[in-house]
């Protein structure tokens, strides 16, 4: 049997089904805080040495996971109260990553407008308030651009953006993506901020060429947010819990003494073996998606404008 990969860019479930595995990692801090009026979930996930970054496969540096239930839905309250933890984290770590009193971003919207589920990066960029000049009393100035994919350019996005960034110098690149997820919950409510970068359909098995500062030349804030999950995993984990349910009826014992003794791991590979290869390989996403998907870029705009709001760096 092939070694496991989970398949999911959230650092956040990676660490937990290694957790599962190992325990506490060496080299991974992870702090947790629930936001009592919202109930939004932050998660702080810091890899600090090597052995972390072998037991995660990300590169040292800070992983932040915001969970807002609610983020997809018409609800402007609580999408403004998620945009504004949002705006507060990103501050923190741009100043980590830049010190100048002025910070030019270049804002990149990764993906296929054309594909609902993967046209987050581009639908935020349509709603980002762009200034040409940087006004004396803004510390940061907003450009933006959304590339398009191989398949609708011929051209690798990282050169198309490490082309523009040596052209306008920006000090940090934000660049924006639809993810993949492992667990279902975390669909279209869960943001993931990371200072280390991001590689464009890493969780879908589609690798190309990273955005990172070695590749492009300038610190990548990276902004994602899961709206697909591969199929296997639904029909893994719909199977657990009806093993889990049905566990007490001894017609249905036979189930899970097919299982017995199977980790998960096991269990999501004879099930991608054993399911048609069209649908092992294929991905899905809500079939409410494209408000979901327009409900959250408003969340992810409303938080890179209001950078330069003072009422919201006051609060």
């Amino acid at each position: 049997m092939e070694p496991f990969k989970i398949r999911t860019d959230l650092a956040v479930e990676i660490n937990e089904e290694a957790s599962k595995e190992t325990g506490k990692i060496k080299g991974i801090i992870v702090n947790e805080h629930r936001e009592n009026e919202s109930g939004i979930l932050v998660t702080e996930i810091k890899i600090t040495n090597r052995e972390g970054e072998r037991v995660l496969g990300r590169e040292k540096g800070t992983y932040i996971t915001i969970e807002a239930d609610c983020i997809s839905f018409d609800n402007a309250q609580y999408q403004l109260k998620a945009a504004k933890i949002l705006t507060g984290f990103m501050k923190q770590l741009i100043e980590g990553l830049v010190s100048d009193k002025q910070i030019r971003i270049l804002v990149v919207g990764l993906g296929n407008r054309e594909v609902t589920s993967d046209s987050l990066g581009p639908l935020v960029v349509d709603h980002l308030e762009i200034s040409q000049e940087n006004p004396d009393n803004e510390k940061f100035h907003i450009c933006a651009v959304s590339p398009g994919v191989l398949a609708q350019t011929g051209m690798e996005t990282a050169n198309i953006i490490k082309g523009i960034v040596k052209e306008t110098r920006p000090d940090i690149v934000i660049a924006i993506d639809a993810l993949a997820a492992r667990n279902s919950r975390r669909l279209n409510s869960t943001i993931q901020l990371s200072d280390r970068g991001i590689t464009p359909g890493s969780g879908v098995g589609n690798h190309r060429t990273g955005l990172t500062k070695t590749v492009i030349g300038v610190p990548v804030l990276a902004i994602g947010v899961p709206t697909v999950i591969d199929a296997p995993t639904i029909v893994s984990d719909s199977m657990e819990n009806l093993i889990t349910a049905v566990s007490s009826s001894e017609r249905l014992m036979y189930m899970s003494d097919l299982f017995e003794g199977f980790t998960r791991q096991e269990k999501y590979h004879l099930i991608k073996e054993v399911m048609p290869s069209d649908m092992a390989d294929m991905y899905v996403t809500p079939k409410n998606i494209d408000a979901n998907v327009c409900n959250i870029a408003f969340v992810l705009a409303h938080a890179i404008n209001a950078l330069n709001d003072k009422k919201e760096a006051e609060s």
